[in-house]
Protein backbone atom coordinates (compact mmCIF):
# COMPACT_ATOMS: atom_id res chain seq x y z
CA UNK A 1 0.00 0.00 0.00
CA UNK A 2 1.24 3.49 -0.92
CA UNK A 3 -0.15 6.34 1.19
CA UNK A 4 -0.41 9.56 -0.81
CA UNK A 5 -1.20 13.03 0.53
CA UNK A 6 -1.42 16.18 -1.57
CA UNK A 7 -0.34 18.60 1.15
CA UNK A 8 -0.94 21.75 -0.87
CA UNK A 9 -2.37 22.70 -4.26
CA UNK A 10 -1.38 26.34 -4.76
CA UNK A 11 1.02 27.88 -7.22
CA UNK A 12 3.09 31.05 -6.92
CA UNK A 13 2.04 32.06 -3.39
CA UNK A 14 0.34 30.49 -0.36
CA UNK A 15 -3.20 31.65 0.35
CA UNK A 16 -5.29 31.56 3.54
CA UNK A 17 -7.23 28.62 2.06
CA UNK A 18 -4.51 26.95 -0.03
CA UNK A 19 -0.94 25.92 0.73
CA UNK A 20 1.74 25.71 -1.94
CA UNK A 21 2.03 22.51 -3.96
CA UNK A 22 3.71 19.65 -2.13
CA UNK A 23 3.20 15.90 -2.10
CA UNK A 24 4.10 13.34 0.55
CA UNK A 25 4.04 9.56 0.20
CA UNK A 26 4.61 6.72 2.65
CA UNK A 27 5.47 3.13 1.75
CA UNK A 28 6.81 0.31 3.89
CA UNK A 29 8.30 2.70 6.44
CA UNK A 30 9.83 4.99 3.79
CA UNK A 31 8.66 8.59 3.37
CA UNK A 32 9.13 10.76 0.28
CA UNK A 33 8.31 14.46 -0.05
CA UNK A 34 8.14 16.12 -3.48
CA UNK A 35 8.60 19.90 -3.40
CA UNK A 36 8.70 22.00 -0.26
CA UNK A 37 7.33 25.49 -0.72
CA UNK A 38 6.61 27.99 2.03
CA UNK A 39 4.17 26.54 4.56
CA UNK A 40 4.69 22.89 3.64
CA UNK A 41 5.49 21.83 7.19
CA UNK A 42 2.35 23.59 8.45
CA UNK A 43 0.28 21.72 5.88
CA UNK A 44 1.95 18.54 7.09
CA UNK A 45 1.08 19.29 10.72
CA UNK A 46 -2.52 20.02 9.75
CA UNK A 47 -2.65 16.56 8.19
CA UNK A 48 -1.13 15.00 11.30
CA UNK A 49 1.94 13.69 9.48
CA UNK A 50 5.45 14.29 10.81
CA UNK A 51 8.50 15.56 8.89
CA UNK A 52 10.93 13.63 11.11
CA UNK A 53 10.71 10.29 9.23
CA UNK A 54 11.09 11.80 5.73
CA UNK A 55 13.82 9.84 3.94
CA UNK A 56 13.90 11.66 0.58
CA UNK A 57 12.90 15.13 -0.64
CA UNK A 58 12.66 15.61 -4.42
CA UNK A 59 12.51 19.03 -6.03
CA UNK A 60 10.95 19.63 -9.43
CA UNK A 61 12.84 22.93 -9.82
CA UNK A 62 14.14 25.86 -7.80
CA UNK A 63 11.43 28.51 -8.01
CA UNK A 64 10.61 29.78 -4.52
CA UNK A 65 7.12 28.28 -4.36
CA UNK A 66 8.69 24.82 -4.63
CA UNK A 67 11.72 25.07 -2.32
CA UNK A 68 11.52 28.06 0.03
CA UNK A 69 10.07 25.93 2.83
CA UNK A 70 13.20 23.76 3.02
CA UNK A 71 15.18 25.67 5.72
CA UNK A 72 12.25 25.58 8.14
CA UNK A 73 11.63 21.93 7.37
CA UNK A 74 15.26 21.06 8.09
CA UNK A 75 15.21 22.97 11.38
CA UNK A 76 12.01 21.21 12.44
CA UNK A 77 13.60 17.85 11.68
CA UNK A 78 16.65 18.83 13.71
CA UNK A 79 14.53 20.00 16.64
CA UNK A 80 12.80 16.61 16.56
CA UNK A 81 16.23 15.07 17.27
CA UNK A 82 16.55 13.41 13.90
CA UNK A 83 19.96 11.83 13.33
CA UNK A 84 19.39 9.72 10.19
CA UNK A 85 20.81 11.07 6.90
CA UNK A 86 18.41 12.90 4.57
CA UNK A 87 18.61 12.51 0.79
CA UNK A 88 17.74 15.47 -1.44
CA UNK A 89 17.20 14.95 -5.19
CA UNK A 90 16.87 17.72 -7.75
CA UNK A 91 18.08 19.25 -11.03
CA UNK A 92 21.63 20.52 -11.51
CA UNK A 93 22.40 23.29 -9.05
CA UNK A 94 20.97 21.47 -6.02
CA UNK A 95 24.18 21.73 -3.99
CA UNK A 96 24.42 25.46 -4.63
CA UNK A 97 20.76 26.18 -3.85
CA UNK A 98 20.68 24.07 -0.69
CA UNK A 99 23.95 25.61 0.46
CA UNK A 100 22.48 29.09 0.08
CA UNK A 101 19.27 28.21 1.91
CA UNK A 102 21.22 26.61 4.75
CA UNK A 103 22.75 29.95 5.68
CA UNK A 104 19.77 30.21 8.04
CA UNK A 105 19.90 26.52 9.02
CA UNK A 106 23.66 25.91 9.35
CA UNK A 107 23.79 23.41 12.20
CA UNK A 108 21.82 20.20 11.91
CA UNK A 109 22.21 16.91 13.81
CA UNK A 110 21.94 14.86 10.63
CA UNK A 111 23.78 14.58 7.33
CA UNK A 112 22.30 15.91 4.08
CA UNK A 113 23.14 14.01 0.91
CA UNK A 114 22.45 16.03 -2.26
CA UNK A 115 21.98 14.04 -5.46
CA UNK A 116 21.80 16.09 -8.67
CA UNK A 117 19.96 14.77 -11.71
CA UNK A 118 22.38 14.67 -14.62
CA UNK A 119 20.34 12.99 -17.36
CA UNK A 120 17.12 13.70 -19.27
CA UNK A 121 15.72 10.63 -17.53
CA UNK A 122 17.29 9.12 -14.42
CA UNK A 123 16.28 6.45 -11.92
CA UNK A 124 17.11 6.33 -8.22
CA UNK A 125 16.74 3.07 -6.33
CA UNK A 126 15.64 2.68 -2.73
CA UNK A 127 14.58 -0.22 -0.54
CA UNK A 128 11.40 -1.58 -2.13
CA UNK A 129 10.77 1.23 -4.64
CA UNK A 130 12.41 3.48 -7.17
CA UNK A 131 12.04 7.14 -8.14
CA UNK A 132 12.14 7.94 -11.87
CA UNK A 133 12.96 11.55 -12.76
CA UNK A 134 12.16 12.92 -16.23
CA UNK A 135 12.77 16.33 -17.75
CA UNK A 136 9.76 18.51 -18.60
CA UNK A 137 9.42 21.94 -20.23
CA UNK A 138 9.37 25.00 -17.97
CA UNK A 139 11.24 28.31 -18.19
CA UNK A 140 13.93 26.85 -15.89
CA UNK A 141 15.31 23.31 -15.67
CA UNK A 142 12.45 21.23 -14.29
CA UNK A 143 11.68 17.53 -13.72
CA UNK A 144 8.68 15.36 -13.05
CA UNK A 145 8.84 12.24 -10.89
CA UNK A 146 7.32 8.78 -10.79
CA UNK A 147 7.38 6.63 -7.67
CA UNK A 148 7.30 3.01 -8.80
CA UNK A 149 6.83 -0.09 -6.65
CA UNK A 150 7.51 -3.35 -8.47
CA UNK A 151 5.99 -6.58 -7.21
CA UNK A 152 7.45 -10.04 -7.59
CA UNK A 153 5.36 -13.09 -8.34
CA UNK A 154 3.74 -15.26 -5.68
CA UNK A 155 5.82 -17.93 -3.99
CA UNK A 156 5.04 -21.34 -5.52
CA UNK A 157 5.28 -23.83 -2.66
CA UNK A 158 4.80 -26.83 -4.96
CA UNK A 159 7.82 -25.80 -7.03
CA UNK A 160 9.95 -25.34 -3.92
CA UNK A 161 8.97 -28.83 -2.76
CA UNK A 162 9.64 -30.34 -6.17
CA UNK A 163 13.19 -28.97 -6.09
CA UNK A 164 13.63 -30.29 -2.57
CA UNK A 165 14.49 -26.86 -1.17
CA UNK A 166 14.64 -26.79 2.61
CA UNK A 167 11.88 -24.61 4.13
CA UNK A 168 14.43 -22.49 5.99
CA UNK A 169 15.51 -21.00 2.63
CA UNK A 170 12.05 -20.19 1.32
CA UNK A 171 11.93 -16.72 2.85
CA UNK A 172 15.26 -15.72 1.26
CA UNK A 173 14.11 -16.89 -2.17
CA UNK A 174 10.84 -15.03 -1.73
CA UNK A 175 12.84 -11.87 -1.05
CA UNK A 176 14.76 -12.33 -4.31
CA UNK A 177 17.96 -13.74 -2.85
CA UNK A 178 19.95 -16.65 -4.27
CA UNK A 179 20.50 -19.67 -2.06
CA UNK A 180 23.25 -22.30 -2.25
CA UNK A 181 22.70 -25.61 -0.46
CA UNK A 182 24.57 -28.91 -0.76
CA UNK A 183 26.41 -27.65 -3.80
CA UNK A 184 23.19 -26.62 -5.58
CA UNK A 185 22.23 -23.05 -6.49
CA UNK A 186 18.57 -22.09 -6.14
CA UNK A 187 17.34 -18.84 -7.69
CA UNK A 188 14.10 -16.91 -7.07
CA UNK A 189 12.80 -17.54 -10.62
CA UNK A 190 12.69 -21.26 -9.79
CA UNK A 191 9.99 -20.77 -7.14
CA UNK A 192 8.23 -17.51 -8.00
CA UNK A 193 5.32 -17.01 -10.38
CA UNK A 194 5.02 -14.24 -12.96
CA UNK A 195 5.63 -10.69 -11.64
CA UNK A 196 2.43 -9.08 -10.41
CA UNK A 197 1.27 -5.55 -11.14
CA UNK A 198 2.88 -3.05 -8.81
CA UNK A 199 2.00 0.58 -8.11
CA UNK A 200 2.92 3.77 -9.90
CA UNK A 201 2.41 7.41 -8.96
CA UNK A 202 3.47 10.17 -11.37
CA UNK A 203 3.79 13.83 -10.38
CA UNK A 204 4.60 16.81 -12.59
CA UNK A 205 4.12 20.52 -12.28
CA UNK A 206 5.28 23.76 -13.89
CA UNK A 207 5.52 22.60 -17.47
CA UNK A 208 4.00 22.71 -20.90
CA UNK A 209 2.62 19.39 -22.21
CA UNK A 210 5.47 17.11 -23.32
CA UNK A 211 5.84 13.62 -24.74
CA UNK A 212 8.07 12.79 -21.78
CA UNK A 213 5.05 13.20 -19.48
CA UNK A 214 2.92 10.85 -21.57
CA UNK A 215 5.73 8.31 -21.67
CA UNK A 216 6.58 8.41 -17.97
CA UNK A 217 3.00 8.59 -16.70
CA UNK A 218 1.95 5.61 -18.86
CA UNK A 219 -0.70 3.57 -17.02
CA UNK A 220 0.01 5.24 -13.68
CA UNK A 221 -2.39 4.37 -10.88
CA UNK A 222 -2.43 8.06 -9.96
CA UNK A 223 -1.27 11.02 -12.05
CA UNK A 224 -0.92 14.32 -10.18
CA UNK A 225 -0.53 17.12 -12.70
CA UNK A 226 -0.42 20.87 -12.70
CA UNK A 227 -3.52 22.71 -13.82
CA UNK A 228 -2.53 26.33 -13.50
CA UNK A 229 -5.56 27.64 -15.36
CA UNK A 230 -9.13 26.46 -15.67
CA UNK A 231 -10.39 29.47 -17.59
CA UNK A 232 -10.37 28.78 -21.33
CA UNK A 233 -9.25 32.33 -22.13
CA UNK A 234 -5.97 31.71 -20.27
CA UNK A 235 -4.50 29.42 -22.96
CA UNK A 236 -2.11 32.05 -24.30
CA UNK A 237 -0.97 32.94 -20.79
CA UNK A 238 -0.23 29.26 -20.14
CA UNK A 239 1.92 29.14 -23.27
CA UNK A 240 3.81 32.33 -22.40
CA UNK A 241 4.61 31.28 -18.83
CA UNK A 242 5.12 27.59 -19.66
CA UNK A 243 2.31 26.25 -17.55
CA UNK A 244 -0.71 24.08 -18.36
CA UNK A 245 -4.47 24.41 -18.48
CA UNK A 246 -6.85 21.85 -17.02
CA UNK A 247 -7.72 20.71 -20.52
CA UNK A 248 -4.12 20.14 -21.58
CA UNK A 249 -3.51 18.10 -18.43
CA UNK A 250 -6.62 16.03 -19.19
CA UNK A 251 -5.35 15.29 -22.69
CA UNK A 252 -2.07 14.03 -21.21
CA UNK A 253 -3.93 11.80 -18.76
CA UNK A 254 -6.05 10.39 -21.56
CA UNK A 255 -3.05 9.67 -23.78
CA UNK A 256 -1.08 8.13 -20.90
CA UNK A 257 -4.02 5.88 -20.02
CA UNK A 258 -3.73 6.61 -16.30
CA UNK A 259 -6.34 5.37 -13.84
CA UNK A 260 -7.00 8.72 -12.18
CA UNK A 261 -5.70 12.28 -12.32
CA UNK A 262 -5.63 14.93 -9.61
CA UNK A 263 -5.13 18.53 -10.69
CA UNK A 264 -2.92 20.80 -8.60
CA UNK A 265 -0.76 23.97 -8.67
CA UNK A 266 -3.63 26.38 -9.23
CA UNK A 267 -3.17 30.04 -10.08
CA UNK A 268 -3.94 32.34 -7.09
CA UNK A 269 -6.75 33.84 -9.20
CA UNK A 270 -8.41 30.42 -9.59
CA UNK A 271 -10.70 30.33 -6.56
CA UNK A 272 -13.02 27.43 -7.41
CA UNK A 273 -11.31 24.86 -9.68
CA UNK A 274 -14.20 22.42 -9.28
CA UNK A 275 -16.37 24.74 -11.39
CA UNK A 276 -14.47 23.65 -14.51
CA UNK A 277 -14.61 19.91 -13.94
CA UNK A 278 -17.59 19.20 -16.21
CA UNK A 279 -15.69 20.25 -19.33
CA UNK A 280 -12.45 18.65 -18.13
CA UNK A 281 -14.19 15.31 -17.50
CA UNK A 282 -15.38 15.29 -21.10
CA UNK A 283 -11.71 14.85 -22.03
CA UNK A 284 -10.66 12.56 -19.15
CA UNK A 285 -13.48 11.24 -17.00
CA UNK A 286 -11.43 10.26 -13.95
CA UNK A 287 -10.20 13.79 -13.21
CA UNK A 288 -10.43 15.23 -9.71
CA UNK A 289 -9.80 18.83 -8.68
CA UNK A 290 -7.17 18.30 -5.99
CA UNK A 291 -7.61 19.92 -2.58
CA UNK A 292 -5.18 20.53 0.25
CA UNK A 293 -4.87 17.44 2.39
CA UNK A 294 -6.46 15.09 -0.14
CA UNK A 295 -5.30 11.56 0.67
CA UNK A 296 -5.57 8.12 -0.88
CA UNK A 297 -4.20 4.67 -0.15
CA UNK A 298 -3.10 3.06 -3.40
CA UNK A 299 -3.57 -0.70 -3.06
CA UNK A 300 -2.12 -3.61 -4.96
CA UNK A 301 -4.65 -5.22 -7.30
CA UNK A 302 -5.09 -8.48 -5.39
CA UNK A 303 -5.64 -6.49 -2.19
CA UNK A 304 -8.38 -4.50 -3.92
CA UNK A 305 -10.04 -7.73 -5.03
CA UNK A 306 -10.10 -8.99 -1.45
Amino acid sequence: MLDVCLLGTGGMMPLPYRWLTALMTRYNGKNVLIDCGEGTQIAMKEKGWSPKPIDVICFTHYHADHISGLPGMLLTMGNAERTEPLTLIGPKGLNRVVGALRVIAPELPFEIQCVEITEVEQTFYFDGFRIEAFKVNHNVLCYGYSIVIDRIGKFQMDKALSYGIDKRYWNKLQKGEHVECDGKLFTPDMVLGEPRKGLKLTYCTDTRPTESIVKNAKRADLFICEGMYGEKDKQQKAVEHKHMTFYEAAELAKRAQVKEMWLTHYSPSLTHPEEYMRDVKKIFRNTIAGKDGKTVDLLFEDVEEN
